[in-house]
């Protein structure tokens, strides 16, 4: 089974974590219910970028960004050549680095 790693996150996850993921579940997914209450405040439909993550290895085994996803990152915080939303973000079956952005553009926090 597929590892995510995940880099030290000051409130989501301080210590960082490696959390095993079932190939074809997101990113988003994983995190959520390995406890680490990363922000998805449309409920995971590819609406908005509270989910976003900077893939820092293994990005090129996720599954294929589509447009919708494309475009949204535009908008948000942080964006680099390999973040994902990570409600999109498909697991293979290789290792995954992540690293949580430290800000959102949501202005307030969902409690999901």
């Amino acid at each position: 089974m597929p590892v995510i790693k995940i880099l030290p996150h000051a409130q989501l996850c301080p210590q960082g974590d490696e959390i095993q993921a079932e190939p074809g579940v997101s990113i988003c997914e994983a995190l959520l219910e390995n406890g680490i209450a990363i922000e998805h405040a449309c409920e995971m439909s590819c609406a908005c970028t509270t989910c976003h993550v900077i893939i820092k290895k293994g990005f090129d085994s996720l599954g294929e960004l589509d447009e919708i996803e494309e475009d949204l990152l535009d908008k948000a915080w942080g964006l680099t050549p390999t973040s994902r939303l990570s409600c999109q973000a498909i697991v293979s079956d290789e290792d995954v680095t992540i690293e949580l952005p430290k800000y959102t553009i949501n202005h307030a926090r969902e409690n999901h």
